[in-house]
């Protein structure tokens, strides 16, 4: 069988999981869970892979990270990135869960780049023992010099049985039109997006329209970035199908400590698996036809362990 590009960069450990050699650079897995509402509870459902570098064993930002990587090898490193979650995933995350893996819009533009990776990531995905109807591929908000040549590679994507889900919608590059030419089972709503909607009456009244007109289409909602359990609260009401957050579980590292967290094993949306210490306590929030009582503002808060827009 032919080699994968990125395992090439692979070194397997002692306790199962693989990490990533680029340059002087280590790089690793880290996880963070997907909540599903279900019957009052919320139960992980899926994954979001995660690259997490490091150089003389000392965690550096992604962002960072990306910036040093000349444009000629975006794409290699990309695939490394994919590569790792998905052995990585397949070594240490429950089956019954979906992990989503994110793919750059302004890489894959050209035929025979997009036909290498889908190669690519089929050779990992055998070796990983992982079905492709468990991968969601997030086409993150980045532009694309190409809408045909992304429109080609996501239906490729579709037709190797990957599900598509559009990340960080309202903000840059991921609004309604993306939408509408990629159709995606799925849509991830930015965090700075939703909370500043969530701040008042007439915010969340659009947001409520906004969930259900996507799910009118069958496309699943995802709020990501919930830090607070006011913004927990509303996303239910809102009707949201998933969350993602610190205030539910923050990313690990691969191996992660999430299967005593397994499908099947609900939780109370109050309870917090692994978030800040102290959330703040739920706000009473206004209903949609209340045009003037505005929720507490909370700043927005960034620390190592959370995503950004450059976390592959």
């Amino acid at each position: 069988m032919a080699r994968s590009v990125g395992l090439a960069h692979i070194m397997r450990q002692n306790d199962g999981t693989s990490v990533g050699v680029w340059g002087v650079f280590t790089l690793k897995s880290a996880f963070q869970p997907i909540f599903a509402f279900t019957n009052g509870k919320l139960e992980i459902a899926a994954f979001e892979g995660l690259l997490r570098p490091f150089r003389d064993d000392k965690p550096m930002s992604p962002g960072v990270f990306f910036n040093t990587v000349p444009p000629q090898d975006r794409l290699h490193v990309e695939t490394l990135s994919r590569t790792l979650h998905l052995l990585n995933g397949g070594a240490c995350l429950d089956r019954r869960t979906r992990l989503f893996v994110n793919f750059d819009p302004s890489v894959f533009v050209e035929r025979e780049v997009a036909a290498s990776a889908l190669r690519d990531m089929r050779l990992v995905l055998h070796e990983a023992e992982i079905e492709p109807n468990r991968i969601v591929c997030e086409i993150t908000e980045q532009k694309t010099s190409s809408e045909a040549g992304l429109n080609m590679f996501v239906q490729a994507l579709r037709d190797h049985g990957f599900a598509i889900a559009v990340d960080d919608y309202g903000a840059e590059e991921s609004g309604i039109q993306r939408i509408n030419e990629l159709q995606p089972e799925l849509v991830k709503f930015d965090a700075h997006f939703i909370t500043h909607l969530m701040q008042s009456g007439p915010g969340f009244a659009l947001l409520q329209t906004m969930v259900k007109e996507f799910e009118g289409r069958g496309i699943t909602t995802l709020f990501e970035g919930i830090e607070e359990t006011w913004q927990l609260d509303l996303a239910e009401k809102c009707g949201a199908s998933m969350v993602q957050g610190f205030v539910l579980a923050r990313p690990e590292i691969a191996p992660t400590g999430f299967a005593k967290f397994s499908p099947g094993a609900g939780m109370r949306a109050e309870i917090s698996a692994s978030g800040p210490e102290a959330a703040s306590e739920p706000v009473p929030q206004p209903q949609p036809q209340e045009p003037a009582a505005p929720v507490r503002r909370q700043a927005p808060r960034r620390t190592f362990g959370q995503r950004d827009n450059r976390s592959i």
